[in-house]
């Protein structure tokens, strides 16, 4: 059977909406699927989006079903008109009317909208995204509902709660002599800082979270809301630099920071595929099995033995997950965990635990649930493993970690996850937050030093729904926010974005990053119906099969001169070093890395998955360029 390309590269046929590009002097804006991304001026991006957006009653976003939409365009100006519905998961549906008007010095979207029954969501209205990257740290003008205005900064480490509250407007220097003001109608508006899930930006949105939600809009009802970015110019733009083609220049050093060991999660519900496939740890070359364990979910021995069995398959290092329920004494609760451990003969070299309520997010305004002190269950779980090194921090993102912060002195390392695909499952967006995720490290420094430190298991799919009752069910394979499925993790994206990750938190000393479990819908081994064969390896196994083979070494910074299309990741080796790339975009890239003699060049790519998808092989590399298909990732070693 012939593979489609989409199948290829994301798992899926499904095709993301189409964007069109709409431009009115030096103003230009993307439509997809009825909403504006990428707004820029002159070349440089003011805004990231511009969205109406409606939430179902556990945050997950209720699709845009679009129609009669309407484009003119004509002198310089144009008009989108459509009409949007917005169906709930009880049926309830949404009618919006849009209306976006584009001239050369201004963008309006303006929204009116009406429920055809009572309709429960968590939001429901305009959400605004500043961009991160040229903005963290740099001044903004604030005005409030009250007409007042404050003048701040943008947040340069990660705000746990929100920075700017009852907003009627945002205004910000775009570039020299270029501001752009954003001001917004039709309810309250506040800002958080977007860094917290992964996504690359500072998000605007209706409803204050200190108020109660999920809320009810009344049937019949019709609101209104409206989004007005205005651009004034003080002085002649610079058009900025877009590379349009061309190649990528990529530059080498050493710095000295040694590249954190790879670990795999281990859940209880794919144990038997997990027993199969044991002997994967040692091939990988994995160090650490990260081993979920929830009494509260009814994991007991047999999980343990489980772990046990698999972990005796190879040299790795265990570690327990332990989530806590806390609904018994501390005491009694992990002297008992101690005891099945002890039982079952699984040799632990950490712990990690955390309270179970502590995997459910508590927004802004909200009352903390019950829970034990966090110094007691640290203290509780040192009686009950005397000696082991314990590991304490969240199971779900670091927003939790930043909203609720652990005491650090009794613990042996921090810990926590991320997903990248929380508030938008687009593929432009999933790449887009590793400018988020760096400055999650930084944030995470900041807070707590040098602290040993450990991240994941971090997946494309969600593990758990910190925000909802449940993570939502995928059996499409569509690209869905929160969605405890996503086809691009058995695909080339997934390696892509497998190798990103790891580059993007190189510099962070870590000790142990998991980013993959060793079977299930977030593991190594193909399913049915995926690009590689049934009981095949997924491409994203040897991504972390290079880097197992680097973990420990000293790293090599990989500078590219285009961040938002090429990333790597490199170590010195005993034969010279070893530079991992990988192409985070749609395009094929031309990568050139200097002189580096006659090296040897592997990659996964399209051809490479239609021939076998086996063992990728190696060949001579005599040039200086490189050409990396879309989502491909290389392996460049380069001799001494």
């Amino acid at each position: 059977m012939t593979l489609s390309r989409a199948f290829v590269l994301f798992g899926s046929d499904e095709s993301e909406p189409p964007v069109q590009r709409l431009q009115a002097g030096q103003l230009s804006v993307d439509l997809v699927g009825g909403n504006l991304r990428t707004i820029r001026f002159a070349g440089r991006e003011v805004l990231r989006g511009i969205s109406f957006l409606v939430r179902d009653r556990d945050w997950g976003t209720c699709e845009a079903v679009l129609d009669g939409v309407q484009i003119e365009e004509i002198a310089g100006h144009a008009t989108v008109r459509y009409t949007a519905r917005f169906a709930a998961p009880d049926g309830a549906v949404l009618r919006c009317d849009a209306r976006i008007a584009l001239d050369p010095q201004s963008v309006t979207f303006a929204a009116e909208f009406t429920p055809d029954r009572d309709f429960e969501t968590a939001r429901a209205g305009f959400v605004v995204l500043h961009p991160v990257v040229g903005i963290a740290g740099r001044p903004v003008a604030v005005e409030h509902g009250d007409g007042t205005i404050e003048r701040a900064i943008f947040p340069d480490f990660i705000e746990p709660w929100q920075p700017f509250k009852s907003i009627s407007a945002i205004t910000h220097e775009v570039a020299p002599g270029v501001t752009a003001e954003c001001r917004m109608t039709g309810d309250v508006f506040e800002m958080e800082d977007q860094r917290n899930w992964t996504d690359g930006s500072y998000k605007t949105y209706v409803r204050p979270l200190a108020l109660p939600w999920p809320y009810m809009l009344k049937a019949g009802e019709m609101l209104r809301q409206s989004v007005r970015l205005t651009i004034t110019q003080s002085a002649p733009s610079a058009v900025a630099d877009e590379r349009v083609g061309g190649a990528i220049e990529i530059s080498l050093a050493e710095n000295g920071q040694t590249l954190p060991e790879i670990g795999l999660g281990l859940r209880p519900e794919d144990l038997t595929e997990e027993l199969r496939h044991a002997g994967l740890v040692t091939e990988l070359g994995a160090r650490h099995l990260i081993c979920h364990f929830d009494p509260g979910a009814r994991h007991g021995s047999e999980a343990l033995s489980g772990f046990r069995r698999i972990a005796q398959a190879s040299s790795a290092k265990v570690t327990l997950e332990c989530v806590l329920p806390c609904r018994q004494p501390l005491d009694e609760e992990l002297r008992a965990i101690a005891a099945d451990v002890e039982k079952t003969g699984l040799t632990l070299s950490s712990i990690a635990v955390s309270p179970s309520v502590d995997r459910q997010s508590t927004p802004p305004g909200s009352v903390w649930p019950d829970c034990p002190p966090l110094e007691a269950v640290y203290a509780a779980a040192q009686r009950a493993f005397p000696g082991l090194p314990l590991g304490g921090g969240m199971f779900s993102y670091f927003t939790e970690l930043n909203r609720k912060r652990v005491p650090p002195e009794p613990l042996s390392y921090l810990t926590h996850c991320t997903n990248p695909i929380v508030h938008a499952a687009d593929d432009l967006s999933v790449m887009q937050t590793f400018e988020a995720l760096r400055h999650v490290t930084r944030s995470v420094r900041a807070i707590y030093g040098e602290k040993p430190y450990r991240i994941g298991p971090s997946t494309i799919a969600m593990r758990q729904n910190p925000y909802g009752s449940a993570t939502k069910d995928n059996p499409l394979g569509r690209r869905i926010a929160m969605a405890n499925r996503d086809p691009r993790h058995n695909a080339l994206f997934g390696a892509a974005w497998t190798l990103a990750y790891a580059a993007t938190v190189a510099d962070a000393g870590l000790e142990v990053l998991t980013l993959s479990t060793l079977c299930g819908p977030f593991g190594l081994i193909a399913a049915a119906g995926e690009p590689v064969r049934e009981g095949g390896k997924r491409p994203l196994f040897h991504v972390l099969k290079w880097l197992a083979e680097l973990s420990g070494r000293a790293g090599v910074a990989v500078e590219t001169s285009a961040a938002d299309a090429l990333v790597g990741i490199g170590a010195v080796t005993d034969s010279g070093r070893t530079v991992l790339l990988a192409n985070i975009g749609p395009q094929a890239q031309i990568v050139t890395i200097g002189r580096i003699g006659k090296s040897k060049l592997t990659v996964l790519d399209e051809n490479w998955m239609r021939e076998s998808s086996g063992e990728p092989r190696a060949v001579d590399l005599c040039g200086e360029s490189i050409r990396l298909p879309a989502y491909a990732v290389a392996r460049v070693d380069i001799p001494r």
